[in-house]
């Protein structure tokens, strides 16, 4: 696909319109994000009820994009991408209406899933912001878009927190129900549509798919590997972070939210700088840079692990999400790219699925590690994971180097 079908003075208009949308519909997610498990425990008539729904209801939307944004995306590369996003907007806003309504636990965790696997609302954004805007810009266009999932999460939590300070936890359900309904008649009404290229219309045709799937390719495949590796490194802390920082820093729980808010700052900071750092570069080149940021990560990670200064620690942090702005979108740009035009929405789909699984498995080992190992060494084990991200890229740089070396004597 190409921004043929739209204006170039348009183009940078409909990217704006589409980081706004974004910001406003996952800022409305998360104003319920922090305080499930408050609501939860409310609702639950035993510890063990509580501590399955504690997880189950974070889990439970990733699982459902797991399983179906691939589908989605096939159907998006088919019919067009601003359908799947005003399906996804609607569905996120009717199962919030319906979370506001539901006071049994086990109803709720199935809303959740269904929230997921009917929502998955990002993937069909950046397959459309794709088809709009040049292959030049890729990388900074996601970055650009994922500056905005980060900026809504973070107002979108500020604002459940001040909802829930003066009301009840239905009227935050009823907010994110409201502001996705409204960004769905957004999306209808202002982005045009970018009708699917034939070949993708058309599935079945040579020109379209091989012998196998599009993502098995070496280069998309080790692309999602290294995805899923980084995306575990990052959230082995998800779980034991709050618990983490009070055992060994003793400090209030302002500080908490300050260390974990300052991760996201830095992503924000440095996403778009990082976007134009790996502009144009070759897969081998930005796979040799990203390794060096990764290596960064897996030290700061181990000072983490090792320092009992609260300001040191604060500081790792920051440094942390300005290396982070590095590495997801950077990724997700470099497989679009090796994925061409034609399957955009399926691609992009599968990448998600991978995020969502790799971030089950990141909340799920950390859990397991700081139960079975100890708190004290949980950042110890995220910077051996980031050293396992470098040996992979420096793996797949080598592979990659080893078929270009092959093909060169052919062509000659």
């Amino acid at each position: 696909m190409s921004n043929a079908t739209v204006a170039p003075d348009q183009v940078s208009r409909l990217i704006h319109v589409l980081f706004v949308i974004q910001l406003i519909s996952m800022g409305a997610m998360e104003m319920s994000g922090p305080f499930w498990p408050i609501h939860l425990r409310a609702l639950s008539s035993s510890d063990l009820l509580f501590g399955f729904a504690g997880i189950a209801v974070y889990v439970g939307p990733m699982l459902g994009i797991v399983l179906t944004s691939a589908f989605w995306g096939r159907i998006g590369d088919r019919f067009g991408h601003k359908p799947m996003m005003i399906r996804a907007l609607v569905g996120l806003s009717l199962t919030q209406l319906a979370l506001a309504w539901s006071n049994d636990v086990w109803i709720i965790l199935v809303l959740r899933f269904v929230q997921g696997a009917c929502a998955g609302y990002i993937a069909p954004a950046q397959a459309y912001s794709v088809s709009i805007e040049s292959p030049a810009r890729r990388a900074r266009l996601f970055a650009y878009l994922q500056v905005s999932t980060n900026v809504g999460s973070l107002a979108g939590a500020i604002a459940g927190g001040l909802i829930l300070d003066h009301a009840t936890f239905f009227w935050i359900n009823i907010a994110a129900s409201i502001l996705c309904a409204i960004c769905a008649v957004g999306v209808a009404l202002i982005l045009p549509g970018v009708p699917a290229s034939p070949a993708a219309q058309f599935p079945n045709t040579v020109s379209a798919v091989g012998p196998h799937p599009i993502w098995r390719s070496s280069t998309i495949f080790g692309l999602l590997g290294i995805i899923g590796i980084l995306l575990v490194s990052r959230m082995i802390t998800q779980t034991p972070f709050s618990l983490y920082v009070h055992s060994v820093f003793e400090v209030s729980n302002w500080v908490v939210g300050l260390c974990y808010g300052l991760l996201a700052l830095g992503f924000v900071v440095s996403a778009s700088l990082w976007a134009r750092h790996f502009e144009e570069k070759p897969l081998p080149d930005a796979l040799c840079r990203m390794a060096y940021v990764a290596a960064a990560c897996a030290g700061l990670m181990a000072v983490a692990g090792i320092t009992r200064s609260i300001g040191v620690f604060i500081a790792i942090h920051f440094a942390w999400g300005v290396l982070l702005g590095a590495t997801t979108p950077v990724l997700m740009s470099l497989i679009s790219k090796a994925a061409g035009s034609l399957q955009q929405g399926y691609i992009l789909g599968i990448a998600q699925s991978t995020a969502q699984f790799s971030s089950i498995a990141g909340i799920a080992l950390g859990g397991w590690l700081s139960h079975v190992a100890g708190l004290q060494y949980t950042y110890f084990f995220v910077s051996l994971s980031y050293v396992l991200a470098v040996i992979a890229m420096v793996l797949m740089r080598r592979g990659h180097d080893a078929i270009r070396n092959a093909e060169i004597p052919a062509e000659q």
